[in-house]
């Protein structure tokens, strides 16, 4: 077991919560869900399966996480941030807990870990979505959550991160109803941060983090908006090779191209109307 304390944020995850927690307890000191006052049965199997949890509203994913950080008495060196719909695989727990155990007085402050992207049943391999990177284990006292509204990150406020060979996966076991729902949200939060011009910590983000973020903030939002939206299909479909991953993959990249990102250019323009 390393000194980890994983926290996990929920609203409604009694389809996923179980393998969230199931896949950390080996590791994990702790483990604490941040729900926002679920009406299904998600605190009820948090609670069975040996998890703390606290209720707060939620506002955004950054405000939420931020709010267990000030509001816990975390005692572990590690601290996790899984989400509900994600899963450590086994080899990469061991990785984990062997970093986290080697690295107690080094400068390695962060743990980048991989994950498998499945949709609709499959897991998709191309499109360039695989390995989704993103750091979410770090020592308590070297990082911090970025406040934005969207595509927050943990930021090191010193030393540096290693990455997992291993991969872990990323599965939603709802619906696509629930997949829609979800993302017209995450739409709203991306308006918000847009016109926040939300962009201050970049150059602190880990390297894989940065990048896409230049390339969404430098390259993406100066193209015409409605046409960025194609050429992002026409990107992850065809010169990503998005198209190997069959049906799923097809549906993935026009689902995140022609609804999702043309959502956020829609709301956008509206937004834009408003203020003129």
């Amino acid at each position: 077991m390393a000194d980890l304390t994983t926290i996990i944020l929920t609203y409604n995850e009694e389809k996923n919560i179980a393998n969230a927690i199931n896949s950390v307890k080996e590791i994990s000191k702790t483990i604490v869900v941040v729900d926002s006052y679920s009406n299904d049965r998600t605190v009820e199997i948090a609670e069975y399966l040996g998890a703390k949890v606290i209720q707060h509203e939620f506002i955004n994913q950054a405000k939420q996480f931020i709010y267990a950080i000030e509001t816990l008495k975390i005692n572990t060196q590690w601290i996790m941030r899984l989400d509900a719909d994600e899963m450590i695989s086994i080899e990469a727990s061991k990785e984990i807990e062997k970093i986290c155990k080697e690295n107690k007085d080094t400068d390695i402050n962060g743990i980048v870990v991989r994950f498998e992207v499945n949709f609709l049943g499959k897991s998709l391999k191309h499109g360039g979505i695989y390995p989704f990177k993103k750091m979410i284990v770090y020592k308590k006292d070297k990082g911090y959550m970025e406040d934005r509204a969207m595509d927050e990150h943990i930021i090191l406020s010193e030393g540096k991160s290693i990455e997992l060979k291993n991969d872990s996966f990323h599965k939603d076991y709802k619906d696509l109803f629930s997949w829609i729902d979800k993302h017209n949200k995450y739409s709203s939060r991306e308006v918000e941060d847009y016109f926040n011009n939300n962009n201050i910590e970049s150059k602190k983000l880990n390297k894989s983090a940065k990048i896409k973020r230049f390339v969404k903030m430098s390259i993406y939002y100066k193209l015409p908006l409605g046409t960025r939206a194609h050429l992002y299909f026409l990107y992850r479909y065809y010169f990503k090779l998005g198209f190997l991953d069959g049906k799923e993959g097809k549906i993935f990249a026009f689902m995140q191209a022609y609804w999702y990102r043309f959502l956020v250019d829609a709301k956008i323009l509206e937004q834009e109307k408003k203020i003129d």
